[in-house]
Formats: structure tokens, C-alpha cells, sequence
């Protein structure tokens, strides 16, 4: 039975024996009707905790049970109805709170793109988004959602990204940049054609991440069972002392009303569902609850370097051919065959080759960790790591980031490239290690050479490079466990891996791959690393938030199960004064939605700090 069915059913009972006692003088069939329904609920949260004992988890669920029972025994039902009340009333408050803190997950699901205006000849017609193909032309017109992802071919306008990002500023798209489904585009129409289909693009992504954090129940999420065994001790302690000083039963039963643990109860997944939506307000996905636990205790950090710790912005420096081949022969191939891939080495080599019209490909494969290889022109291409493209080759790999070409199996050439670090990307790392993170390391399948260069520039602690997927997996499985838990960052698909195995998998999602996104238990959306820092201290924050919660209701209860010991907070008044302490457990929870004071920009963290 749902919460709210169970608070309206007992303050349906509620009035019912009001009127049967205050207005009919049936003082005796108001206390039958309270006690029955009492009892039922009484049973059926015996059910629930013994449900809840079987999987392993001790619960506070017993303490109300008890509380219950000796207030109906002792015939203080009214008593014993208010305590229902304020336990199902609980309930229905911590789904509304839940609700509340996460509304700006929940707008995601409410605004997806349905619609969009295929270009057919010079006529426009409507269609549903999933039937945009590859290759389309879309127009967009003001206010309007862009439906899929793709690129600008005609006019240019602000798109508000704020839903996908976390960033308010509008950003400006000219000709050839790249829209995302989900952006808002502002004043002007402009004309797009569809590079990905609706089920693959950014929104529909962000879509199926918000669905899976809220349908992956947070392990974490009653932090109060972890006092549940001493709590519900002492409570039988004062409460057993209490009837035995007194001789009077209903001592024992004003003792344990004062300790019903509805405080407890609530503290922890309020100001969980609130440090989640605070983490989405800031262009952050958690998938769970327990990350955010994970995250506060983090004491090792991996980062990949490509598209992670440098910037995504990668430039072409030159194109080198073999005897046989020209520039512009490799440049065609290479790009043409990687003009499908997120990897930051393809989208800077598509990039600069746009202008040259590409050819269509074919039997495209990826060998994870290696390159691609791809049918263009009637010419089986690889690129990628030299020793994958040309194993039997003479040449050595060079001491730069860069590509390696082969047609039809004959070596054609390499083409290098500027490797920009992130600006932010110190500034980060800094930041992790004043946070409490001590190891920070970088995993990649770059150059030993290229790796220790950028460590160096960024303040990497330690390097290992030349590694596949399988070696990334390794090292994190080989973190000592005085060093965990240990998140790692990543963005393309050879870190898909890695992400799934660390503790906290971190994905940046803004141009990373959809199989990054998914292997991930944290997404940044916006492509700022120094969200990495964001997610961390919101995860302190929400914590910290969470253990205070549990002990003011801890501390509240303890100091009310001591007065009531004395004998005078009769039951009824008693189980009134729980409604106090669940207002001051619920507002203090919720802080966890705040953003620290002074944070013009969360994403930075020296602002951060």
C-alpha cells in the first residue's frame, strides 16, 4: 500500500473515532476501531521489517512496532493513533520532499523533443522525432527544441543548453557547428541536417540517465539503520528502567512514543534526493545515492589524458604521407573513415578537413584500444596506434599525439596533432588533492613520453601509459584498499571499461561516448573537468548534511526519552511533540539542496573554495 493511501486510511480512522467518542459518547467503539487498525499496521510493518532483516539490513522499523503495541496495551490509543499518523505521515512527506528536490531531474522527462519539421523539397513537413534519419534537414524556429543532434547549415542563433549543460549563458552556433537535441534556440529559424537518430542523441541520452537514477534504488539511502541497533537499545533500556522504578506500565510506553524513529527515518534519504538534484542543478548526473557516499570518501582519482585532462580541443599540426601517397590522400581517408567516431583525434581531424566532402563508409569496426578499420572507396583503411596499423613497419612511434594511416595494408602515412591542456585543468587537481583526494593518477593508451609531459604540466602524481583497456582495468583493480574508493574520469569508449570497474566511474559526457555515458555512475554534462570537484564537494556537503540530520534527531529523541522517564510528557502530548521533531530533521536535511555561499560559479574551484 502506498504511503499516502496509508496516511489517509488512518486519518480516515482518526476521525471516524472522533466522532464515535466526542459526538456519539462511544468511547469504547473508538478505542475498538483504533486498536484494529493499529494492529493492521502494526502487522504489516512486522511484515516489512521482516522482509527487511532477511536481506542482510538491520532497520529502525521495530522501535515503532513497539511503540505501537504499548500504547494500544496500555490503552493510550489515542496516543497510539497520533504515532501512526506521524510514522505515515512520514512516509508521505519524505515522498514529497523526494519529489520536490528532484524536480530538475524530472523537467529533463517532461521536456523531451517530440516533434520536428523535415524539409522536403521547399515544403515543411511534420514528424515525429523518431523518424528523423541521418542525413535530414530539420528546421528549427524560435522558442523551439532542437529535436535531434546535428549541425548548422544555414543561419545562426543563441541555444539556451542550460537543461544539458547546467549553463545559463546562451551560446551562439554558427554554420557547421554542432546543435544538441534538447538546446532551445532563440529568435531566429535556422536549418539543420540530422546527424544522429533521436534514440542516440544527447537529450534522449540524458533521458535514459535520469530514468535509471531514479528507477536504481540508492543502497545508502537509510543512513539511520546504522544507529538503528543502539538507538533502538537504549530506547529499551530507559524505557525498561523507567517501568521498573515506577511500577507503572505506561512510563514504559511514554518512553518509547518520545522514541519513535521517524526522525531517523527521514534524515538520510532527504538530504540524499536533495544532494542529487543539487549535483543536476550544476550539470551533474549521480545515478545513485550511494555514489554521493563513495564520492565524500574518495582518496584516489584516475584520469585518462585524451579529451579528460586535455581540452578537447586538439589541432591538426601536420599530415606526414609515404612514398606513394600525397596529404591529401590520408587526410581524405582518415577522416572519412573516422567521421563517425567521438574521440577527440577524430572530431579534430574531421574538423579540419571540413570543407573536403567526405566518402561513405562501410564495414566500419572498432578494435577497442587500438583504432578503427573501415571500407572507403573500395580501400580496407585502418587508423589508429602505429603497431595496430603497420606492426611490420620500421618506423618507431613518435614522441607526439598522433594517427597512424594504412591502405590496404601499406603503411600511407601519420598525422600529429597539438595536445592542448584543459586551462582548468590544474587548477582541478589542485583542488582534488585539497579535498582529501592523496593519489592522483593518470591512465593512458598515449606515449610514455606524451604522458609524463602533461603529468608534469598538470600535477599528476603518478603516470602510466601505453595501456589498453584491460591494463587500465588492472591498475584500478590494484589500488590498495587504504587508497579507495577511487573514482576515474573518462570520455571515449576505450574508457568504458575502466569507468564501470572504479568505485565512482565519472563520465565527461558533454562530447563523450553514449557507451562512457552509460558504463559511468556520475555524468558531467557540461565540459568543464573542474565539475569533477563539484561533484566531490557536493557529495561532502550532502553527507555531512545527511550524519547531522541523523544525530539532531538522535540527540532530540534521547533527550525527550529521558524526560519522559520522569512521567511527565503524557503519551499523547509525547507523540505530538515527534510532528516537532520531524520538522526540524526534514528543514535541516534539505540544506543539502543549497549550493556553498560565495560560489559565483561551482564549476571552479577556486571560486568553490
Amino acid at each position: 500500500m502506498r504511503h499516502y493511501y496509508k496516511l489517509t486510511l488512518t486519518v480516515s480512522v482518526g476521525i471516524i473515532a472522533l466522532i464515535l467518542q466526542f459526538g456519539l459518547h462511544l468511547q469504547l467503539a473508538a478505542q475498538v476501531i483504533i486498536t484494529l487498525w493499529g494492529s493492521v499496521m502494526a502487522l504489516s510493518m512486522l511484515v516489512e521489517m521482516i522482509k527487511t532483516l532477511r536481506s542482510g539490513k538491520y532497520g529502525v522499523d521495530l522501535l515503532a512496532i513497539t511503540a505501537i503495541v504499548a500504547t494500544l496495551a496500555v490503552s493510550e490509543y489515542w496516543a497510539g493513533l497520533v504515532v501512526l499518523i506521524m510514522l505515515t505521515g512520514g512516509d508521505s512527506l519524505e515522498d514529497y520532499a523526494a519529489k520536490r528536490a528532484n524536480t530538475e531531474l524530472k523537467a529533463l522527462l517532461d521536456n523531451s523533443p517530440q516533434s520536428a519539421h523535415r524539409l522536403e523539397g521547399d515544403q515543411l513537413v511534420d514528424i515525429d522525432v523518431e523518424a528523423a534519419q541521418v542525413g535530414d534537414q530539420l528546421v528549427v524556429k524560435p522558442s523551439e527544441l532542437v529535436p535531434v543532434d546535428g549541425h548548422l547549415i544555414e543561419g545562426s542563433a543563441l541555444f539556451d543548453e542550460s537543461s544539458l549543460t547546467g549553463e545559463s549563458k546562451p551560446v551562439e552556433k554558427r554554420v557547421g557547428d554542432d546543435v544538441m537535441s534538447g538546446a532551445v534556440n532563440g529568435d531566429s529559424a535556422i536549418t539543420m541536417v540530422v546527424d544522429k537518430l533521436a534514440a542516440d542523441s544527447q537529450y534522449q541520452q540524458l533521458v535514459k540517465l535520469v530514468k535509471e537514477s531514479e528507477a536504481r534504488p540508492a543502497k545508502f539511502v537509510r543512513l539511520a539503520d546504522r544507529y538503528a541497533v543502539p538507538f533502538t537499545l537504549v530506547a529499551y533500556v530507559i524505557a525498561g528502567i523507567a517501568w521498573a522504578l515506577s511500577g507503572d506500565p505506561h512510563r514504559f510506553a511514554e518512553v518509547l512514543v518520545v522514541a519513535s524513529p521517524c526522525p531517523l527515518i527521514l534524515a538520510a534519504p532527504v538530504a540524499l534526493v536533495s544532494g542529487m538534484s543539487r549535483t543536476s542543478r550544476n550539470g551533474i548526473v549521480v545515478k545513485t545515492g550511494d555514489m554521493l557516499e563513495k564520492m565524500s570518501l574518495a582518496k584516489s582519482a584516475a584520469f585518462d589524458k585524451t579529451g579528460t585532462i586535455t581540452s578537447g580541443q586538439l589541432s591538426v599540426q601536420k599530415i606526414v604521407p609515404q612514398p606513394g601517397f600525397t596529404a591529401e590522400q590520408v587526410l581524405h581517408l582518415a577522416a572519412s573513415a573516422e567521421q563517425n567516431s567521438s574521440h577527440i583525434l577524430a572530431r579534430s581531424l574531421v574538423k579540419f578537413a571540413a570543407g573536403t566532402p567526405l566518402s561513405s563508409v562501410s564495414d566500419l569496426a572498432e578494435v577497442t584500444g587500438n583504432g578503427i578499420t573501415a571500407t572507403v572507396d573500395q580501400q580496407v583503411v585502418k587508423v589508429g596506434k602505429l603497431a595496430f596499423v603497420a606492426p611490420n613497419s620500421d618506423h618507431q612511434p613518435l614522441a607526439q599525439t598522433a594517427i597512424y594511416v594504412a591502405v590496404d595494408d601499406q603503411y600511407a602515412g601519420y598525422v600529429t596533432f597539438f595536445d592542448n591542456v584543459r586551462p582548468e585543468a590544474a587548477e582541478t587537481l589542485a583542488a582534488l588533492h585539497a579535498e582529501g583526494v592523496r593519489n592522483v593518477m593518470m591512465l593512458t593508451g598515449d606515449q610514455r613520453v606524451i604522458a609524463d609531459n602533461i603529468a608534469e604540466k598538470v600535477g599528476i602524481d603518478t603516470v602510466a601509459a601505453d595501456l589498453l583497456p584491460a591494463d587500465k582495468i588492472a591498475h584500478l583493480k590494484a589500488v590498495p584498499k587504504a587508497e579507495r574508493p577511487i573514482i576515474m574520469v573518462g570520455d571515449g569508449v576505450n574508457d568504458a571499461p575502466s569507468l564501470a570497474v572504479a568505485d565512482v566511474g565519472i563520465a565527461m559526457g558533454a562530447h563523450g561516448s553514449t557507451a562512457a555515458s552509460e558504463s559511468a555512475d556520475v555524468v558531467i554534462l557540461k565540459d568543464d573537468l573542474g565539475r569533477v570537484v563539484t561533484a566531490i564537494q557536493i557529495a561532502k556537503d550532502t553527507m555531512q548534511v545527511a550524519k547531522q540530520s541523523v544525530w539532531i534527531g538522535i540527540a532530540i529523541c534521547t533527550i525527550l526519552m529521558l524526560i519522559a522517564s520522569t512521567g511527565i510528557i503524557p503519551a499523547l502530548f509525547g507523540a505530538m511533540l515527534q510532528e516537532v521533531v520531524d520538522t526540524v530533521s526534514i528543514l535541516w536535511a534539505l540544506r543539502a539542496l543549497r549550493d556553498r555561499p560565495n560560489a559565483a560559479e561551482p564549476s571552479t574551484p577556486a571560486h568553490a573554495h
